[in-house]
C-alpha cells in the first residue's frame, strides 16, 4: 500500500531527479509562524518536510536545533499541537509527505498507541525516531504495521555490514544517511565519502536514500542530488529562524526569508 513517501520517490526516480526535504522544529519561534513556514515550504521546493517534535534534551542536535526546541518549548509547544500542525497542514496540501522527527521520550509519555492513531489520523506519513534502536522498536513496530506509515531508519558512516541488515529489518520509506558523525549542523563530508558509503548501502537494500547533516549549500545539493535520491537541510534553515526571530523589528518575523532560501537550496538539485 502506497503511502506518500513511496509515491514521491517513484515520482523522483521516474523523473530522473532528487529530492529536498526540508526539517523545521515544531513551533519554532512561535505556533503561528511555524504554521507559516511549514504550509508554505512546498511551494518553495521542498519535496517532503521534517518536523521535529520538540524535546527537551536532543542529544544527536547541534546548537542550532537545540536551541529551536527551547524557544518551541518555551511558547508551550508539545506533541499534541506538532500532530495538529499536520492536521492544519492538510487542509491545504494531500501531497507532500510529511515526516515526524525527534526522540522517544514525548512518544511514550504521550502513549504508542495513541501517538500513532493520532498520527494517522492527522496526515503523518513517517517518522525518524533518532534514538531508537532496532534492538527496541518493537513496540513501536507492532502498532505501526496496520497502518501505511513509515518506519525511517538513520545509518552512519560507521554503521557496518552486520548492523546495516539489523537495521534494514524494520525500515521503510526511504533510509536517512547521516553523512557526518556527531551532532547536526557543525561539519560536513567529502561527496567522495558520501558516494563510497551509499554505494555499500545499496548492495543490500532497494530502499531509496536522502543524506542529511551538514547540509548547507546550493553546491552540496548539487553533489548529493548525483549519489542520492535526496538532500536533507535542516541546521541552516533553523538557523535563519533563529536569527530572524533574534533581529526582527517590530515584531515582524520575515518568513519569506525563510521561504527564498529552500527555494535557492531546490534550484541546486539535479
Amino acid at each position: 500500500m502506497k503511502n506518500r513517501i513511496s509515491q514521491l520517490f517513484i515520482n523522483l526516480i521516474e523523473n530522473k531527479r532528487a529530492g529536498l526535504g526540508i526539517f523545521i522544529t515544531a513551533g519554532d519561534p512561535n505556533l503561528n509562524t511555524s504554521q507559516k513556514i511549514f504550509d508554505s515550504l512546498p511551494d518553495f521546493g521542498a519535496d517532503f518536510i521534517e518536523l521535529g517534535m520538540p524535546f527537551s534534551d536532543p542529544m544527536a542536535d547541534g546548537p542550532a536545533i537545540q536551541a529551536s526546541s527551547l524557544r518551541a518549548l518555551n511558547q508551550g509547544m508539545n506533541l499534541k499541537k506538532t500532530l495538529l500542525m499536520v492536521k492544519n497542514f492538510r487542509k491545504k496540501d494531500i501531497k507532500t509527505p510529511v515526516i515526524l522527527m525527534g526522540y522517544y521520550n514525548p512518544i511514550y509519555q504521550y502513549g504508542v498507541k495513541k501517538f500513532i492513531t493520532d498520527s494517522h489520523n492527522f496526515g503523518v506519513d513517517g517518522f525518524i525516531i533518532v534514538d531508537m534502536p532496532p534492538e527496541e522498536d518493537k513496540e513501536f513496530v507492532k502498532y505501526l504495521k496496520n497502518t501505511n506509515m513509515d518506519l525511517v531508519k538513520l545509518l552512519t558512516p560507521t554503521t557496518d555490514e552486520e548492523r546495516l541488515q539489523k537495521v534494514l529489518e524494520n525500515s521503510s520509506g526511504f533510509l536517512y544517511y547521516v553523512s557526518v558523525t556527531g551532532i547536526t549542523g557543525t561539519k560536513k563530508a567529502s561527496i567522495e565519502e558520501i558516494e563510497k558509503s551509499l554505494n555499500r548501502i545499496k548492495i543490500f537494500t532497494k530502499l531509496p536514500i536522502a543524506v542529511g547533516f551538514g547540509i548547507r549549500t546550493q553546491k552540496q545539493i548539487k553533489e548529493i542530488s548525483n549519489v542520492a535520491n535526496a538532500a536533507v537541510v535542516g541546521s541552516h534553515i533553523v538557523k535563519i529562524i533563529e536569527n530572524e526571530y533574534t533581529n526582527k523589528k517590530n515584531n515582524l518575523f520575515n518568513v519569506e526569508k525563510v521561504l527564498n532560501e529552500v527555494r535557492t537550496l531546490s534550484s541546486g538539485l539535479n
